[in-house]
């Protein structure tokens, strides 16, 4: 009896105790779970624009070539580990913004317990060079006075 020896069974590995058709079913349900948590970082990614920080590339172990079933196991692992550590720099970046915008409008408020307190727009999460500032309203006079108010400036300054 001769036996043939085909491409695809050299991509199996023969790994003990497992079938060719049970190490097919763990290579797609891997596939299956790395293209999930690659659609959840990307949407991570987009949920982060125009700020996004994390890194989110991804590699490969060893370079474009069939990954066997640890490999595609480490990549899923590395993704599970790159998406919680997204998650949590985001859910900061969210609690930071939403200090912020709490503070704006107590500033809005009452200005007068804020004086000279700043605030960017990009440290709302909003986009623009602005920033909201409490001023005394007529200079000097209105500091004296005690007449303040929260102004937001114009933007980005004109480039020269």
């Amino acid at each position: 009896m001769v036996q043939v020896h085909t491409a695809a069974q050299d991509l199996w590995l023969g790994l003990p105790g497992i079938s060719e058709q049970q190490e097919r079913a763990a290579r797609r349900a891997l596939r299956e779970q790395i293209a999930r948590l690659e659609r959840e970082l990307s949407e991570a990614l987009i949920a982060a624009f125009p700020h996004c920080g994390p890194h989110l590339g991804i590699r490969a172990p060893g370079g474009p070539r069939v990954l066997g079933l640890g490999e595609l196991e480490q990549v899923r692992d590395g993704l599970v580990v790159r998406l919680a550590d997204t998650r949590s720099v985001l859910a900061a970046r969210a609690e930071q913004y939403e200090r912020n915008r709490v503070l704006l409008e107590r500033m809005l408020l009452e200005p007068g317990r804020y004086k000279f307190a700043r605030i960017r727009q990009a440290d709302l999460g909003e986009r623009g060079c602005g920033a909201w500032q409490v001023r005394p309203r007529l200079g000097l006079i209105g500091m004296l006075m005690g007449w303040w108010q929260v102004k937001l400036s114009s933007g980005c300054p004109l480039a020269t």
